[in-house]
């Protein structure tokens, strides 16, 4: 790829991204969009809808950014508590502040359940997620001091590819820029190989007095808060049965073990029915209560207005008569879930959480299969399918689990191959001879090899999250917390091999194929071909860090489906608060900065849109929480 292609990528983003924030900057101040953009303000009322209208509604304004900007990190503590803190400590690594920052202090805050601080995960994920950036901005502010002014200069003044053409700039291939231009046998790499230590150094400090720092916080927030009931509970599973009841066995077995800890049980019953009843009953209120006329607004019921009001009065008496029906249903299966409704399943309670912990962390039974232990997820944060299963049954669900994300996992390699053969103009000439006279096109060519191929890796990247949180619901995971960082490990897996190592190691096979039979060349190529992949990595990070990070504001899907339901819905009626994408979101993030880490010596080049990209973040990311 030459520099010309890249700038064309560069400049197609850019104008996506400015579009994107614009677009924000408009749509955010109209009332009927608040549910969108201001959620949390229109819940709280903080933010009231506005109906005069305003010619300062339509002017683009950057006043969130400085809002977004001036937030001290007390400030998002109050608002979005720990877990906001950590989220945005993640992005920043404490670039523009003095503080202390770890990647793996963030981890451990989020998705640590020694002390249970947060007991929805994807809030602990957010603020685990902003702790990152504050971290990954420091070091790629460091190390792009190092890598722009030191290693680059030793890259171009190398001449094993070609030489650097500063008069015919734009025609340079990205190669030059890269630790492959460098002669071989040269004394020049020590200066790479010097910049790799002090480079990790530098990251192995920070990331010890960021865990330290976002440690000493959460053990200050469990002692400010007050204590929740599910600090005492623990979900045993597996329980055997033999003549008496579930309830009798969980009973008399703790008692016996605890006397003195054990305080009550509650068994878990097959209420599948009951919530599904329950989801009806929840839909026809709401049908109700939109046909419900509006008391405070006098209207003259005649003519074609008296039949549509009598057609109305006829639904609500129909839904209400539905209404009666359920909760008939819902009474019987209650009487009959409380006789033969029992699972093997039950939270256990005890007096001191030192009782539940000992409890939790201690074997029940000399079968392991049997009085199998684990903490009580809160109340709002239980996930009921898995409950009533058999340790064998969730063992299986989660060996089936790791199977298929191994072959979705490798299939993905297919498109991961076909993009990367997009980015070499001589291999695509090769394989499409009838595309030749297109790509003698200069500006075709540029987008072809320079924005194609992370656009189309980034639609099909799209598929993941998704399917990888649908895996982890069928994984018996009993908390949608639990659920929620199974997804975004495998989304971050994922990403790392078929994005990191089969994009690098693709375009060294495409490069290889009349080679490979002979090994001794291959680390050569590899030394060449694999820094080679640094302008398709660059074009990522533009494509889909840049571009994605700034739809984040946009929320273009969001805003479709508010435009949608609009037509059915009053203003005021109830929504649901939206919530973050955790499982897409981090991976993105940790992704980027292993991107930047991994190949600051390699292609230094890369350092200015990785940091571009996490100051982006770390002030979208800031006014999301907000």
């Amino acid at each position: 790829m030459i520099v010309s292609a890249l700038l064309t990528s560069v400049g197609i983003n850019t104008v996506l991204c400015v579009l994107f924030i614009t677009l924000y900057s408009i749509l955010r101040k109209q009332p009927s969009n608040y549910e969108v953009y201001v959620p949390r303000l229109l819940v709280e009322g903080t933010s009231k809808r506005r109906s005069h209208f305003n010619l300062e509604r339509l002017i683009p304004s950057a006043s969130w950014v400085a809002k977004a900007w001036r937030l001290s990190e007390e400030e998002l503590y109050s608002l979005s508590g720990l877990d906001g803190v950590v989220f945005m400590r993640i992005i920043t690594f404490r670039c523009f502040c003095n503080g202390k920052k770890a990647t793996i202090a963030v981890a451990s805050a989020a998705f640590s359940r020694n002390i249970t601080v947060c007991s929805v995960t994807a809030t602990a994920i957010y603020n685990h997620t902003t702790t990152t950036f504050m971290v990954f901005v420091k070091i790629f502010t460091f190390a792009g001091v190092i890598g722009i002014f030191v290693l680059l200069p030793v890259n171009c003044w190398g001449n094993q590819l070609q030489d650097f053409d500063v008069a015919n700039f734009t025609s340079n291939s990205l190669d030059v820029f890269t630790i492959s231009n460098v002669n071989s046998g040269s004394k020049w790499l020590w200066v790479h190989f010097c910049a790799v230590y002090v480079v990790t150094g530098f990251i192995c400090v920070l990331l010890f007095y960021e865990y330290k720092h976002v440690s000493s916080r959460r053990i200050s927030y469990f002692y400010s808060s007050k204590p929740q009931p599910h600090h005492f509970t623990i979900l045993v599973n597996s329980i055997p049965t033999s003549s008496s009841s579930v309830s009798e066995s969980v009973d008399s077995f703790f008692k016996e073990l605890y006397p003195s800890a054990y305080l009550s049980h509650v068994v878990v019953r097959r209420t599948s029915k009951i919530r599904s009843l329950l989801n009806d009953a929840n839909n026809m209120y709401k049908r109700v209560a939109q046909l419900q006329p509006d008391p405070t607004k006098q209207k003259i019921r005649n003519g074609a207005f008296s039949r549509l009001f009598g057609r109305k009065t006829n639904h609500i008496e129909r839904y209400e008569k539905k209404l009666e029906e359920i909760e008939e249903n819902v009474k019987l299966r209650q009487s009959e879930a409380s006789l033969t409704g029992e699972a093997r399943a039950a939270f256990v309670f005890f007096r001191t959480r030192f009782a539940a912990a000992a409890a939790f962390h201690l074997q029940q039974s000399v079968n392991p299969t049997q009085w199998t232990t684990e903490w009580a997820p809160e109340p709002r944060d239980v996930y009921w399918p898995f409950f009533s299963e058999s340790f064998i049954r969730r063992w299986i669900s989660k060996l089936v689990v790791v199977l298929v994300s191994i072959v979705f996992t490798t299939l993905f390699l297919l498109p991961v191959v076909f993009v990367q053969g997009l980015t070499n103009l001589s291999q695509l000439k090769t394989l499409f001879p009838f595309l030749t006279s297109i790509l003698t096109i200069k500006f075709v060519s540029q987008i072809i090899t320079g924005y194609l191929p992370s656009l189309i890796l980034q639609l099909f990247l799209q598929l993941v999250p998704p399917a990888m949180e649908f895996l982890s619901t069928i994984q018996g995971y009993i908390s949608h917390s639990d659920i929620e960082m199974s997804a975004t490990s495998k989304v971050l897996w994922f990403t790392i091999w078929n994005v990191f190592f089969a994009t690098a190691f693709s375009g060294s096979i495409l490069s290889m194929m009349f080679i490979i039979l002979d090994p001794k060349v291959i680390p050569g190529k590899l030394a060449i071909v694999v820094p080679a992949q640094a302008s398709f990595f660059i074009t990522y990070v533009v494509t889909s860090g840049w571009t994605s990070v700034s739809s984040e504001l946009f929320r273009i899907f969001p805003y479709i489906l508010n435009l949608i339901t609009r037509l059915f819905k009053s203003p005021d009626d109830e929504f649901e608060l939206p919530y973050m994408p955790y499982h897409k979101d981090i991976p993105r993030v940790l992704f980027f900065g292993l991107l930047g880490i991994t190949y600051f010596f390699l292609a230094p080049l890369i350092l200015p849109f990785v940091l571009a990209y996490f100051c982006l973040a770390y002030i979208i990311y800031k006014n999301q929480g907000l």
